[in-house]
């Protein structure tokens, strides 16, 4: 179009010059050039009024362009969120489906007898004997750290891993997944605590807690006799699925990829801020609002395209978490990680 508009504007000049031509041939040939003149004087009027059109063109032919150019922009953008949204709803997901398999662990394994037995006999044998159970139970698994058990004073009397994680002894009754374990109304419920460290279990790794009543005879309506604590190796778990989040190599550069709790708290995180700050998002409790989707925003001079996804859960299960992308436009400015502003 401007290809076009540029050669009428060429055609409207030579016009303008071959008018002005005849006008003065017109002039020196006297009364024999009048009806030539008024040929002449009618092409200059044509050329102007070309001239005109073609300038209207062009404006129009400008702001199409700038609008065609503002919609592919919108257009990429969305398509772009859609992509990221796509991706953190899928951290997340694959998130719950793993963590509902714990919830499902502590309340199946809370009904062992080697662990039932400890808490009705009171022995240093069948404190033992639990602890060898509970270590043939974490041979078969990668995701836990230890697996301990609490009398209801909250003491460790048995332990997964004694020799790796010396948690015997250690006391627990004012943690939250003990006592939420506690507050529970029977064996088919379970406590939890969130991302956190205690240095009396795991040596103090970062650590989510799944907890479940033991009860008399394994029934579950039984008396409650203490408290089993499965301690989930949350790192190997969340910051494989962020570091492995499927984006190019380019993208990654200036790519950040977030699991935050419901306070905005960071809990994985591909810059590893865990536990070390919340996430400060200009229109978070916009974003947090959707189940999934994405906005845009301006900091600091740079464009950022954030994608969000809130757990969807799994079966009766939800960790009420939410997963969350952040890309830095790439831009000649700008191609850099997201430190300065994330």
């Amino acid at each position: 179009m401007d290809n076009s508009i540029k050669e009428i504007t060429s055609i409207i000049i030579q016009t303008r010059i071959l008018s002005l031509n005849a006008q003065i041939e017109a002039a020196l040939a006297g009364n024999h050039g009048r009806a030539f003149a008024v040929v002449a004087s009618e092409m200059r009027e044509l050329s102007e009024k070309t001239s005109q059109e073609a300038s209207k063109l062009k404006e129009e032919s400008l702001s199409d362009g700038e609008q065609i150019t503002r919609s592919l922009a919108t257009l990429g953008n969305d398509i772009r969120g859609t992509r990221l949204s796509d991706l953190a709803m899928t951290n997340i997901d694959i998130i719950d489906r793993n963590l509902y398999e714990r919830s499902c662990d502590v309340r199946w394994w809370a009904t062992d007898n080697s662990v039932v037995n400890a808490l009705s006999a009171g022995t240093a044998a069948s404190y033992d004997y639990a602890s060898k159970r509970l270590g043939v139970i974490l041979d078969a698994y990668t995701v836990y750290y230890d697996i301990v058990l609490c009398d209801l004073k909250g003491n460790v009397v048995a332990n997964g891993r004694p020799s790796k994680y010396n948690s015997i002894g250690s006391r627990h009754a004012n943690s939250e997944w003990f006592r939420s374990a506690l507050a529970t109304r029977n064996g088919s419920e379970f406590g939890f605590q969130s991302l956190h460290r205690n240095e009396s279990l795991a040596n103090g790794s970062l650590i989510l807690v799944y907890s479940c009543t033991v009860r008399e005879k394994g029934e579950a309506n039984g008396k409650v006799l203490g408290v089993l604590g499965i301690i989930f190796n949350w790192e190997s778990l969340a910051q494989t699925i962020v570091n492995n989040t499927p984006i190019s190599a380019d993208e990654k550069e200036f790519t950040r990829i977030c699991i935050v709790d419901k306070d905005a708290r960071i809990l994985a995180d591909t810059s590893n801020r865990m536990l070390s700050e919340t996430l400060q998002i200009p229109g978070r409790q916009e974003l947090f609002k959707m189940k999934k989707g994405q906005i845009c925003r301006t900091i600091n001079g740079c464009k950022y395209l954030i994608a969000h996804a809130f757990s969807p859960g799994y079966e009766t299960y939800s960790t009420g978490f939410h997963s969350v992308i952040i890309q830095k436009e790439e831009t000649v400015e700008s191609q850099s990680v997201l430190s300065q502003d994330f």
